[in-house]
């Protein structure tokens, strides 16, 4: 009952509410609602603070830079409390060089932010010398100090594996350095390769007496020296001092043991390293090699190098680094404070070196090295057609084993690298003088190609010349007390080597508007630039733009500002003599591994064409065949009853030091198909009349060369024997 009367009520109340409700919807407003006027829009101000990603880019941008100072400065306070900014710099650097690290690359993979730290996802990339790409992902800790992030720097940020002190040990393989040859004409004759050595020395208070003569005797005939030569190595030597006379393979010394013992003043010191055999053949072409440079260690160890190696320093040995270091092989590990090894990061096998086989005749290279006498100056043999570089003999020489022999002192080094005659400059490449007479060539090509002037055209050759106002030339004839030349056409003025035909030339054609005829057609020869070759060179200078008349005069006969290297000019006389076609002089024949296909051969390439037409070409060549063989000729004496057909222009060069530079350049023309035609230039500074000193070893250059080397073309003028200098009283 209770239940029931307790649903009753319930019920009761409902109906009661509903009542209400319905007499509230029926009711009517009959007065207008107040209205509230609305709250204004919230000014809402949100600060996110300093990018993240931002300020890791720009962490990791300097990183790429390596600009170590730069980073450190964005560290946190409580990093740099624990490393110094030089420790900092330290542990990055010991990095890249174990990574042999070429650059790196990063890219930010993701974020995350707290109010005051955040970390940052990244991977980077380390392009390496000898581990490929090495790829790592890591973090960075950040922290917001005074505004702004700063990292929170731990070693793991370079590689994770360094997290906790461990650190990078890097073996590396270093394969044997690669050979330099001679050419193949000259059947691979090793220029320099690894040899067991043996140097020579001679102590003078140990010679016996009565047996000097026959020490030297042997010495000479070992080193294919002069006995002078050898006996001025020991000749200032103190008593119980050694004097080195050079270095023999351990084959040689072999072979003469017995008789090299047998004098007691004679040491012998054996060791195995880079040797350069006959004391250097072409020792300006091959160059030499050293220890890496303490400011250079770490740019070679981020190449691979332990450190520990010889380096090419010049010629061939640096330009063929790449080649003759091979390829280094490298382990790279990850070591714990303890030195126990965690793990092998990267790895890399060995690569054998290349040798590079030069274009360089070495029996043709050495006899002229041994023809030069005292004569400071420069020979440049090419071969007609290509420009290879057959010979290039730079004088007084040196002998590059002095930078690796153990025997060698400083003082020995000192010898070389401070001889006031500089003997390490290759006077044939980076050696630039007035070209003196030989311009001759050029300026009768300029003559020609303007139109003013053909190759018939009369000119009256005198000793004097008087035309330019203020001024009057003096032919060579005149200085020799000759009488005047007469009557020549333009090819007989070369022939005769007339000044005042040429005087006459520029002055005609400075006047008649061609103020840059004669430097355009020089350019044009390739002067006044590099060739290409590939060891160091100097382009030497051609103004132009002549500033006046005097200047064009004086260029007519290759003086004035002037300066080409033997280089230059043996390339562009090879050019006159092959028909017009300038080819980049090389030294290089091809370089490979022994026995398989070689990476580089050598090609022919044309670099330039002279710009000179057929017809006039043909008179220049004309004009130099008639330095040689018309009686009238400046070179005839030299050349009667010669059995080679030669063309070639001599040169006497003025030159602010004194006695002028003698200059000689001329090519063959014996189309032999068993022996190629060349070109050939010679200097001696300070010599004098290039007729007269430079010629006869432009005679001995093509008789050694058209005869196997079995005729030496006649003596030099300062020999007492081929090859051997006279004595003072013998001259």
């Amino acid at each position: 009952m209770k239940s029931m009367s307790k649903y009753l009520t319930i019920l009761i109340i409902l109906v009661t509410l509903l009542s209400a409700c319905s007499q509230n919807a029926a009711v009517t407003l009959t007065t207008e609602p107040t209205v509230t006027a609305p709250l204004p829009t919230p000014n809402v101000s949100i600060d996110t603070g300093p990018d993240v990603e931002e300020a890791a880019r720009q962490y990791l941008e300097l990183w790429k830079s390596e600009d170590y100072q730069a980073m450190y400065a964005l560290l946190s306070r409580l990093t740099k409390d624990a490393i110094t900014p030089e420790d900092f710099e330290e542990s990055h650097r010991d990095t890249a060089k174990n990574l042999t690290m070429q650059g790196m690359d990063f890219q930010i993979l993701s974020s995350m932010l707290n109010i005051t730290t955040a970390q940052v996802n990244y991977q980077i990339d380390y392009e390496t010398a000898l581990l490929d790409t090495v790829s790592r992902q890591t973090i960075m800790n950040m922290i917001l100090e005074e505004g702004a992030w700063h990292i929170q720097w731990d070693t793991g940020m370079m590689l994770p594996e360094l997290a906790g002190g461990n650190y990078l040990e890097l073996v590396i393989e270093v394969p044997a350095r690669g050979n330099i040859y001679a050419s193949d004409s000259s059947d691979n004759y090793p220029m320099v390769s690894y040899e067991d050595v043996v140097t020579v020395t001679v102590t003078p208070g140990n010679i016996e007496e009565g047996t000097e003569d026959d020490m030297v005797v042997l010495l000479a005939d070992i080193f294919m020296r002069t006995e002078d030569s050898i006996r001025a190595e020991y000749a200032d030597v103190a008593g119980y001092q050694y004097a080195i006379i050079g270095d023999i393979t351990a084959e040689v010394a072999e072979q003469n043991y017995d008789q090299l013992t047998s004098f007691a003043a004679i040491g012998l010191e054996s060791y195995k390293a880079r040797f350069y055999h006959d004391s250097g053949i072409a020792p300006h072409v091959t160059g030499y090699v050293l220890n890496v440079p303490v400011e250079e260690l770490e740019y070679y160890q981020r190449l691979g190098y332990t450190g520990d190696e010889k380096i090419g320093y010049s010629g061939l040995e640096a330009w063929g680094e790449q080649y003759l270091a091979g390829t280094h092989g490298a382990d790279l590990y990850v070591k714990d404070p303890q030195g126990q090894v965690l793990t092998k990061i990267a790895e890399s096998d060995a690569k054998p070196a290349q040798s590079i086989y030069t274009t360089i005749e070495s029996q043709l290279q050495y006899w002229l090295q041994q023809s030069m006498g005292d004569n400071v100056g420069a020979i440049v043999v090419l071969e007609r057609d290509t420009s290879k570089v057959l010979a290039m003999v730079s004088n007084p020489g040196f002998d590059p084993n002095v930078f690796v022999g153990p025997s060698y002192t400083s003082y020995s080094i000192a010898e070389v690298t401070q001889n006031p005659y500089n003997p390490m400059y290759n006077r044939a490449a980076q050696g630039v003088y007035p070209p003196g007479s030989v311009f001759k060539i050029v300026t009768m090509a300029a003559a020609l190609e303007t139109g003013v002037f053909t190759k018939d055209y009369p000119y009256f050759c005198d000793s004097l010349w008087y035309e330019l106002d203020g001024w009057v030339g003096k032919d060579w004839t005149y200085d020799k007390g000759y009488g005047a030349s007469g009557l020549l056409t333009l090819q007989q003025g070369l022939m005769r080597s007339c000044n005042p035909w040429f005087w006459h030339i520029a002055y005609t054609l400075w006047n008649d508007g061609y103020h840059t005829a004669i430097p355009d057609v020089a350019a044009g020869f390739g002067l006044g630039k590099p060739t290409g070759i590939e060891i160091p060179e100097f382009e030497g200078n051609i103004n132009m733009t002549p500033a006046d008349i005097n200047e064009y005069v004086q260029m007519a006969i290759g003086q004035s500002t002037l300066q080409n290297s033997p280089l230059q000019i043996a390339n562009f006389v090879a050019a006159v003599g092959n028909g017009g076609t300038l080819h980049q002089p090389t030294v290089v024949e091809r370089i490979g591994l022994t026995g398989q296909e070689p990476v580089y051969l050598f090609a022919p390439k044309e670099i330039g064409k002279l710009p000179v037409t057929q017809e006039n070409l043909e008179a220049i060549q004309q004009a130099m065949t008639m330095v040689i063989r018309n009686p009238s000729g400046t070179a005839n004496f030299q050349f009667e009853n010669y059995p080679y057909n030669i063309a070639a222009k001599t040169g006497t060069a003025e030159n602010s030091t004194g006695t002028p530079h003698a200059w000689f350049a001329g090519y063959t023309f014996e189309e032999n198909p068993d022996r190629p035609d060349i070109a050939v230039a010679i200097i001696l500074e300070n010599a004098g009349e290039g007729s007269e000193m430079a010629a006869p070893l432009f005679r001995r250059v093509v008789s050694l060369y058209f005869s196997n080397m079995e005729n030496a073309g006649g003596l030099m003028p300062w020999e007492s024997a081929p090859y051997i200098p006279a004595q003072p009283d013998e001259e």
